[in-house]
């Protein structure tokens, strides 16, 4: 961990990173895990939670940014390929707005 580091990052399981996942997971399982202290991140650094964001205005790690970017479109890639399956979870309608909604957070992360 670097103390020095003035950067904002993500974390390195970007689709598992925020409140959304930790709400989906309390709404699950019944309770919400603990935030972790130290997390490691796209660009392979390990940085204290706080020193982290979702949110692709927030983050100003390079690295990170561009970690961000292809996971949101692989996560893309992978929500439309679910949706294309016979007995899928989801609809079509559903997984398309799933990768409208990646695609976009990915070019957020790009600009």
């Amino acid at each position: 961990m670097t103390e020095a580091d003035p950067h904002i990052h993500v974390e390195q399981k970007v689709m598992q990173a925020g409140a959304g996942y930790r709400n989906l997971l309390a709404s699950s399982l019944g309770r919400a895990p603990d935030a972790p202290g130290v997390v490691t991140t796209g660009c392979g650094l390990q940085v204290p939670y706080a020193m982290t964001s979702p949110r692709p205005e927030s983050v100003t790690c390079l690295a990170c940014r561009e970690h961000a970017h292809r996971e949101h479109l692989r996560y893309a890639e992978q929500v439309e390929r679910l949706g294309r399956m016979p007995g899928a979870p989801v609809t079509g309608a559903q997984a398309a707005e799933a990768a409208r909604w990646a695609r976009d957070l990915a070019k957020r992360f790009s600009g």
